[in-house]
């Protein structure tokens, strides 16, 4: 046999022993530290969902925060600056309930939905649009029933909210509301406007609107029950 064979042989057992061996090594070790391994996975993966779980905590806690601040600047305004400390002390309190609920699943289920709001002054509801768009919900804005009508036609929403009064038309809410039942529109209609007296409550939802408040942390809630197709909430006296 000459040295070429010899090295021929020598190349093929060392890929024989290399396939046979480094599975063997794999196994043995399998066998004898098994437990451990297992142990280090399980808490590298409990870790991992942990941090993971820790982040999306942080996010809904931000979220909310957010939405809570901004349902107090909302009052505050809607109530002239009334600076008080008992005043607002129950805006922050209203601010906190209305929020309380809101979870990451919440979140996730509103996340992307978009909002036609129908205000001939926009500027206004600045601070309630901020609460809603802190879970990621979005906003058009239209100033006149015509130009509402007219978006609602070219895009999909999800809510529409609406002032009452537009001059020249003082009962604009629910002219543009009478204007949707009669093109077959179902889309949840909530007003806000400037009472939430019980007679208005039971005429806006006896017309066909989840109701009307001239309260922030309502509109709010009335919001995420229409998205999340919950009973809206009843107002409190």
């Amino acid at each position: 046999m000459g040295i070429d064979d010899t090295v021929a042989i020598m190349e093929a057992l060392s890929k024989l022993l290399s396939v046979v061996i480094w599975p063997a090594i794999i196994i043995y070790a399998l066998i004898k530290y098994g437990a451990t391994l297992r142990e280090f996975f399980a808490t590298l993966n409990e870790f991992t969902l942990k941090g993971a779980g820790f982040e999306a905590s942080f996010e809904t806690k931000r979220a909310k925060d957010q939405a809570s601040k901004a349902l107090v600047a909302a009052a505050v305004t809607r109530q002239e600056a009334d600076l008080a400390p008992a005043a607002v002390a129950k805006n922050v309190l209203a601010a906190n309930n209305a929020v309380e609920a809101v979870t990451a699943k919440t979140i996730r289920r509103v996340s992307g939905a978009q909002i036609l709001w129908v205000d001939d002054r926009p500027e206004n509801n600045m601070n309630e649009r901020r609460a809603l768009e802190a879970l990621g919900i979005h906003f058009v804005i239209s100033k006149s029933t015509d130009d509402a009508l007219s978006k609602i036609r070219e895009e999909k929403f999800d809510v529409i909210i609406s002032d009452m009064g537009r001059p020249p038309d003082f009962k604009a809410g629910y002219t543009l509301l009478a204007k949707l039942k009669d093109l077959r529109v179902t889309v949840p209609y909530i007003i806000y406007a400037g009472s939430r007296d019980a007679e208005h409550v039971a005429e806006s939802r006896k017309r066909g609107a989840l109701g009307c408040t001239n309260r922030p942390d309502e509109l709010f809630e009335y919001v995420l029950s229409a998205l999340l197709a919950e009973s809206p909430p009843l107002p409190v006296r």
